[in-house]
């Protein structure tokens, strides 16, 4: 198996060596350059797999790296690091065709997956590339026997077969793109496409080609025609996950094309037809968010002609340790380990654990105990339940109920008090606050509160 070329493009020396360190562990081969002029002539001794490269560097930035690669027609992938503050500028380099940005300080684990993504996706054709995103797999999940879980799938039956638009709420990780599958499944579009959108990540100059797609020319870097996710999902299931997130100008453009069912591609004079079924997610209290002015009213019963509320994993005793029997026999394959199951004392831990982060907290934490078990049965020292985290979640109500985002009108204080509970632990403030990380991070920025 051939070994993935990298090129650095980093003038901080310091990082510049961790950084080629650490991705020559991971089996690339990596070779470094301190400027543009020096990356240049690089690029014209060999081709590289992938392109890692500064914004800031001292005789050009990064886009002009870009721009040169484009005009000499290199086809390695650039992804362009930046700082917080610069990420407009990496929006630009979308725009010219970067093939995706991360911001410093680098975070390892996620590097390495916007790698492994690049260089997959510049190997396959456009038609790969496409069916990809469309036939995009139903997680694996098992419903649950609760009372909760029994009316939830009672309501999924009912709206399924249905043409009606569904609004699907529930706290991080609570399943609801699952929940979203289970629907498109169970409808008459069944044998239509599946498409998802995080409008959570969607950069928001970016978002009308997502959507509606471009023509080639129509914008700096559109090198080539872009099928956007209206057209993709035509006649099945278009699934907009964490559609709060949305501007508001984004939500003008959908709304549009939902009361329309055309949409007309960026650069483009022709409209085409659609015909989507529209799933939206969201963790957010979205009537809160109208009142406030950071949602359309109109968009938002356009969206909820049927609402889904997912109950919490805390809320579902019953089911608790199902899944946490479904997920042991997912992380035993996964993993290659025979575990059998859990001690008493382990099942006891899980019952009385508040699973702030759901099913995807359970998910991992279970993954991680089989990966550590050292006998057949994972035992709550295994588990290693993060107590701390759960002092603080389940403090009294007069503590948190003042801190949940949920019916409130002053959001700002209210994250400032969750950041000073934590000390600034972003993940528990945001638990705290039942949001997710990532909303938690647009509210900071919505609200220039500083990181």
């Amino acid at each position: 198996m051939a070994i993935n070329s990298i090129l650095i493009v980093e003038d901080d020396l310091t990082f510049s060596k961790m950084l080629r360190t650490w991705l020559e562990k991971k089996g690339f081969q990596v070779e470094t350059a301190f400027s543009v002029t020096t990356a240049k002539k690089h690029l014209s001794q060999k081709a590289f797999d992938i392109v890692l490269s500064d914004l800031r560097l001292p005789d050009e930035d990064g886009l002009g790296l870009l721009s040169w690669m484009t005009k000499e027609n290199h086809n390695s992938p650039v992804i362009i690091m930046t700082s917080y503050a610069e990420v407009q500028n990496a929006v630009k380099a979308m725009k010219q065709g970067a093939a995706d940005y991360i911001a410093k300080p680098v975070q390892p684990d996620l590097l390495l997956e916007k790698i492994n993504e690049a260089i997959t996706k510049n190997r396959q054709t456009p038609q790969q590339q496409q069916t990809k995103k469309i036939l995009h797999e139903a997680p694996l999940l098992i419903d649950g026997k609760s009372k909760a879980a029994k009316e939830l799938y009672n309501y999924v039956g009912l709206v399924a077969p249905t043409q009606m638009s569904v609004l699907i709420q529930g706290a991080s990780g609570t399943g609801k793109e699952h929940i979203a599958h289970r629907i498109h499944q169970l409808s008459k579009r069944a044998d239509k496409p599946f498409v998802a959108i995080d409008c959570g990540a969607l950069l928001k100059e970016l978002s009308a080609s997502e959507f509606f797609g471009h023509i080639k020319g129509s914008f700096t870097g559109a090198l080539t025609d872009k099928t956007g996710a209206f057209v993709e999902a035509n006649g099945g299931t278009l699934f907009l996950d964490e559609v709060g997130n949305l501007s508001y100008d984004v939500q003008v453009q959908l709304l549009r094309a939902i009361q329309e069912k055309r949409i007309r591609p960026v650069g483009s004079t022709r409209e085409i037809a659609v015909d989507v079924r529209l799933i939206c997610a969201t963790n957010e209290n979205l009537p809160q968010a109208i009142a406030n002015g950071l949602f359309r009213e109109d968009l938002f019963h356009r969206i909820n002609e049927f609402t889904l509320h997912l109950p919490l994993l805390k809320d579902r005793e019953e089911d608790i340790l199902v899944f946490a029997r479904f997920f042991l026999e997912e992380a035993n394959k996964e993993l290659e380990k025979d575990v059998i199951g859990f001690t008493p004392d382990a099942s006891h831990a899980m019952m009385n654990y508040s699973w702030p982060g759901n099913l995807r907290q359970m998910k991992n934490i279970i993954k991680r105990a089989t990966l550590l078990a050292q006998d057949n049965y994972i035992s709550a020292k295994t588990l290693n339940l993060p107590t701390t985290e759960e002092a603080l979640l389940n403090a009294p109500a007069s503590a948190t109920n003042s801190l949940r985002l949920y019916n409130e009108d002053h959001e700002k204080e209210q994250i400032i008090q969750a950041l000073q509970a934590t000390q600034n632990n972003k993940s528990k403030a945001a638990a705290l606050l039942g949001i997710d990380r990532k909303t938690l991070y647009n509210k900071l920025k919505l609200y220039k509160i500083p990181q």
